[in-house]
């Protein structure tokens, strides 16, 4: 995986995802809920609307929103379509974080080594 820029990711075959959208994907409380039933295994969008509560209409809209930015893919088979979770979005998030954990622990430590030469030279 290669880095592009801020927003996006790139990954081999996989077209690049803005981690903004993602991000957006995962701040609605809905396709959370989604994730967390795909996670158990794949399910079909019928069986995702009934412990929502909303038209199956509406899950197909989260479902398009995730399905995007490369958390969920869908397949249809006769007449049912099956959702299940795509690594895709979860390994830009984790890039994400790691990229960001390691710039934010160099700058702890730069920190620690100031804090250090000032205890030392007192």
């Amino acid at each position: 995986m290669t880095r592009r820029s801020d927003k996006s990711i790139d990954h081999p075959i996989e077209r690049p995802i803005d981690i903004d959208r993602l991000f957006h994907a995962l701040g609605d409380p809905t396709r959370r809920a989604i994730l967390d039933r795909l996670v158990a295994a794949p399910t079909s969008v019928s069986r995702l609307a009934e412990p929502l509560g909303i038209t199956l209409t509406a899950v197909a809209q989260h479902l398009q929103i995730l399905q995007e930015v490369g958390l969920v893919h869908t397949e249809k088979l006769g007449r049912v379509r099956t959702c299940r979770i795509e690594p895709a979005g979860f390994r830009s998030l984790e890039q994400w974080i790691r990229d960001h954990r390691t710039g934010m622990e160099r700058k702890l430590d730069r920190l620690g080594d100031l804090l250090a030469e000032e205890d030392n030279s007192t």
